[in-house]
């Protein structure tokens, strides 16, 4: 249906290899160059991952595993991705790069990404759009950089 998503935590099937979580991404692509290609784009845009692709998934860091899990969506090549928390756990820098990478997706590819995210700085810095949720329930909905810089809401809503 052209949607993937990377649930909290990453997901990764830690007792498979790097290349065999990243090859259940793609299984339902019948045409195997294609499975190929897009296995080829995952290692380019995460070089790491094809430096480690015999390893088993629990031997990677937390920063790794969230790649994984990426990684593993995109083979299905969506045209939408749904992120839930992808920064729970990550250092700061990890965390930075994460959201880079997100945003250099959605340029380069099209990809619209659907992003729930407690960091609500890092999110709001690559979003266009922002949801303000409160006890479950909308309380604001706007423009991403409207949002992070009205005083009231980043004190209230935002935590800084």
């Amino acid at each position: 249906m052209g949607v993937a998503h990377v649930p909290e935590g990453g997901g990764a099937i830690v007792e498979l290899t790097v290349e065999e979580n990243l090859r259940l991404g793609g299984l339902w692509r019948a045409d195997r160059a294609d499975r190929a290609a897009a296995l080829n784009e995952i290692y380019d845009l995460f070089p790491a991952l094809r430096q480690r692709r015999t390893q088993a998934a629990s031997s990677l860091s937390g920063g790794e595993r969230q790649m994984l899990a990426i990684g593993r969506a995109l083979m299905a090549r969506p045209r939408v991705l749904l992120l839930d928390e992808p920064s729970l756990g990550l250092a700061p820098r990890i965390t930075r790069q994460l959201m880079g990478l997100i945003q250099e997706l959605r340029a380069e590819t099209g990809l619209t990404v659907l992003l729930v995210e407690q960091n609500a700085t890092s999110a709001l810095s690559i979003a266009d759009h922002g949801f303000v949720l409160s006890q479950g329930a909308v309380a604001l909905s706007d423009a991403a950089d409207r949002l992070l810089s009205d005083d009231q809401v980043r004190h209230a809503y935002l935590g800084f």
